[in-house]
């Protein structure tokens, strides 16, 4: 026989009379503890899905703004003299149809030429393009470009990249 402690309790938890005497009902209680768990979790998921039911809205669309290019900010870029600097260099000569703007050259038989066709904002064209007028981007190169009729015929217009300022000088 155990003996039980002299002030009625002990360091242990199971050395208790009280807890020596409940041992054998744990299993139920625990049980019925889980059962009223699952009830007030599953009563309360069915309380906020009622409260939480709204009717359905429709979202509109807000139409994503259209992208214009800047042809004046690409033309800067692939190294289009300024028009103050163009302005300077005005003579009597008619305009060209063709003007180059800049380039991005590509190994010898890749590439883009930036090119205005009749005073008409500058366009990008590949190499193998056509251009309005009839003629084809045949290749380009670090500052100038060659047109023709067709890629595998012989050119007809070369385009020159115009002098920059920093070059004159």
């Amino acid at each position: 026989m155990k003996q039980a402690p002299a002030f009625g309790h002990s360091g242990f938890l199971m050395e208790s009379p009280a807890a020596l005497q409940t041992a054998g009902r744990r299993g139920p209680t625990m049980a019925a503890g889980v059962l009223w768990l699952a009830a007030g979790l599953s009563a309360g998921y069915w309380v906020l899905m009622a409260w939480g039911r709204s009717p359905v809205t429709p979202v509109s669309a807000i139409a994503p703004a259209q992208f214009v290019a800047d042809s004046g900010a690409v033309a800067r870029t692939l190294g289009a003299v300024p028009a103050a600097v163009a302005a300077s260099n005005v003579t009597n000569a008619p305009p060209p149809r063709y003007i180059l703007l800049g380039v991005v050259a590509v190994g010898a038989q890749d590439g883009a030429a930036l090119i205005a066709v009749d005073g008409q904002p500058a366009r990008p064209y590949r190499v193998g393009s056509p251009l309005d007028g009839g003629l084809v981007l045949q290749a380009v190169t670090r500052n100038a470009v060659k047109l023709g009729p067709a890629m595998d015929a012989p050119s007809t217009l070369q385009l020159s990249l115009p002098e920059t300022a920093a070059a004159r000088s």
